[in-house]
């Protein structure tokens, strides 16, 4: 599902690109993991496909090659060419390209990424590692606990039993590595929480399950690397009963209010809270970051980030900003200028290593 989701940023991104000032070359990559050379992902880019296929297995592929100039053009008579870049701009949604791994790829290879580093995208990605940062920070996170699968295999009633005496009902089941809301399910009822649980675990080896609270959804945009800014809050209704794969993706009915619907201290509030998560897991570039606001009382709780928000045409990051007074074009040069600062840095402190 999120391959999809990623052509679909790749697009517009690119579509978006001051052509002024930026020359793209389209990388693209397939859902076996194998990389395109720039002909071939500009194919694939230009076309109506709604996946990345390669459509020459025999032909050159792109390969990663520190030592060589970074990413090389491997032609299939072996001929080496390296492929020159200042910066990737990847819009590769959930497992390996939010979780640090293509990150870690970029940054042997010497070439500066969009957004945030290995470090920031791992604990980013992971909602159990990160909800545990907050709360070691102090930040307001709603009740919660995590399983592994192993745990859940082993005693499969006294785990449930144990939720549902914890957290109550109803609860939220979620993957602890994923985005998209993929693998997510609402628990009315403690016989519901099996499926829930099983499906959760057909995605990721560990869970993480929330207490649900009747609760506004809203989300906050930040830009920035050592001096993050906050964009003003925008607000989800979701056509659905929460904000799921197909509200967000399918069948385009859930409503973004923007700016939110809040008191000006509430606002306040969250844009603070947003730039101290985004210090928490220190994170660069571009983060979403998604709160509660509870209906009795307005009291605000910290959800999760996202690393690598959506830049799909009706994703909210963008939209957030440009509410906020930054257009998607400046937007995306913003961020490209953050990356080729955070790469100047890396090379300083690499020269320094060496020397």
């Amino acid at each position: 599902m999120e391959h999809e989701v990623s052509l679909v940023s790749a697009r517009g991104v690119a579509s978006a690109l001051d052509p002024d000032r930026f020359e793209t070359v389209p990388l693209g990559i397939c859902g076996n993991g194998r990389w395109l050379v720039p002909a071939e992902s500009a194919r694939v880019l230009h076309s109506d496909a709604t996946r990345v296929e390669a459509g020459h297995p025999a032909g050159s592929r792109l390969v990663v090659d520190p030592g060589f100039g970074g990413l090389v053009n491997l032609a299939g008579d072996g001929h080496a060419q390296p492929v020159p870049l200042d910066v990737v701009f990847s819009v590769v949604h959930g497992w390996g390209g939010e979780d640090g791994r293509i990150q870690g790829l970029l940054d042997l290879a010497g070439v500066p990424c969009v957004g945030a580093g290995v470090l920031g995208s791992a604990v980013g990605m992971d909602k159990q590692v990160a909800k545990a940062l907050f709360e070691e920070r102090g930040l307001p996170v709603g009740p919660w606990r995590s399983l592994r699968r192993g745990r859940w295999l082993t005693d499969r009633q006294g785990e449930a039993e144990r939720l549902v005496a914890s957290l109550g009902l109803p609860l939220f089941v979620k993957p602890a590595n994923g985005g998209s809301s993929v693998g997510i399910s609402k628990v009315r009822s403690a016989t519901e929480l099996p499926a829930a649980l099983d499906l959760a675990f057909a995605h990721d080896g560990k869970v993480v399950v929330e207490k649900g609270l009747d609760a506004r959804e809203v989300e906050c945009a930040v830009l920035g690397n050592d001096s993050p800014q906050a964009s003003i809050p925008g607000e989800i209704v979701p056509s659905g009963e929460f904000y799921d794969y197909a509200s967000k993706y399918v069948d385009g009915t859930s409503k973004l209010l923007i700016p939110a619907p809040l008191a000006p201290s509430v606002s306040d509030e969250i844009r603070q809270l947003a730039i101290r998560a985004f210090e928490a897991l220190d994170l660069c570039g571009m983060a979403r970051v998604d709160f509660f606001v509870e209906k009795q009382g307005g009291r605000v709780l910290l959800n999760e980030v996202n690393t690598l928000p959506g830049f799909t045409p009706i994703s909210m990051y963008p939209k957030l900003w440009e509410a906020t007074g930054l257009s998607y074009r400046e937007l995306l040069t913003r961020l490209i200028g953050l990356a080729r600062e955070r790469g100047v840095q890396d090379r300083e402190r690499a020269g320094r290593r060496e020397a």
